[in-house]
């Protein structure tokens, strides 16, 4: 089988699928640093730097699979909802690019990637509605990645399209869960002291309340609704566009490094990022887990 990946980003979807199995024949975004990535990691995959509005289907190679994550910051509890923003407008239209895909070159398969408010979106009823149109019933999942051996809880919406009498609801395996301990490197890191002139009287308080709750090794969150530490003997928070989490080893502190962000979405060791930590960081946040993509694919062919 083949597939196309729309909004690639950092390849998480294309990295899932090759585990799956599956040649991944053309990739395409708008950032020219997500398709670098991308090329660097997936050489042998046909790309277009481009708004995938402009799209030129006839251009695409054939293939039995359509993997896309439209933006997903219109949709997001964490970037806000708000109608009338240019901004989350446009995000938000950018699900239009995988009906015009769909419609041209009418793959067996397509699953798309999303927060989970994707379905709350005022135009959902009449976007789905037009993949119902194409012939694709749609079959709604919402999987946290650490169900899949990810070490991180990131709840996403991935929605199966297929070519079925019945909406395609799959049977997905539940895998044991990773510790972030698995993907911890404490040898290594720029640390600093827990007491250094300057630090936010709330981080110390996070900080003191991680203390109590797990001793002297453990995380906090920089921001969000986490109040305390986290154990590192359970899946990390989700993983977001900017450094969050902090590693607290007795009086000294850091930021999880890139490489363990990349570890936390489940992308192999020797994935290449880019070298600018927040540029790596951002493109780990908007990505998808390798693992879980894996898993819906293997379970879409197993069950074709």
């Amino acid at each position: 089988m083949k597939a196309i990946d729309l909004f690639a980003g950092a390849g998480g979807f294309s990295t899932g699928a090759q585990m799956a199995g599956i040649k991944v024949v053309w990739a395409g975004n708008h950032w020219p640093v997500a398709v670098e990535t991308h090329a660097a990691n997936h050489p042998d995959t046909q790309h277009v730097c481009q708004d995938l509005h402009q799209a030129d289907w006839t251009k695409v190679p054939a293939h039995d699979i359509l993997l896309a994550s439209p933006c997903c910051q219109g949709h997001s509890k964490a970037r806000g909802k708000s109608a009338n923003n240019p901004q989350h407008d446009a995000s938000r239209s950018t699900a239009w690019a995988v009906v015009s895909a769909l419609e041209y070159h009418r793959p067996a398969f397509g699953i798309v990637e999303n927060v989970p408010e994707f379905v709350q979106w005022s135009l959902y009823p009449a976007w789905r509605l037009a993949l119902q149109a194409l012939g694709y019933q749609v079959a709604p999942h919402i999987i946290d990645a650490a169900d899949h051996g990810v070490p991180q809880h990131r709840e996403r919406l991935y929605l199966v399209l297929s070519k079925s009498e019945r909406p395609m609801m799959l049977q997905l395996p539940q895998r044991k869960h990773v510790p972030a301990a698995d993907i911890i490197d404490f040898g290594v890191g720029n640390w600093s002291s827990v007491e250094k002139p300057g630090r936010a009287a709330a981080t110390l308080q996070r900080i003191a309340n991680g203390r109590r709750a797990h001793g002297d090794r453990f995380l906090t969150a920089y921001y969000g609704n986490e109040a305390g530490g986290r154990s590192l003997g359970r899946p990390l928070g989700t993983i977001t566009t900017r450094d969050r989490y902090a590693v607290i080893d007795g009086d000294r502190m850091r930021m999880l490094r890139a490489e363990e962000c990349r570890a936390a979405m489940g992308f192999p060791v020797d994935y290449r990022l880019p070298p600018q930590h927040r540029t790596a960081v951002h493109l780990l946040g908007n990505a998808v887990c390798p693992p879980v993509a894996r898993d819906i694919i293997s379970a879409i062919r197993e069950a074709a």
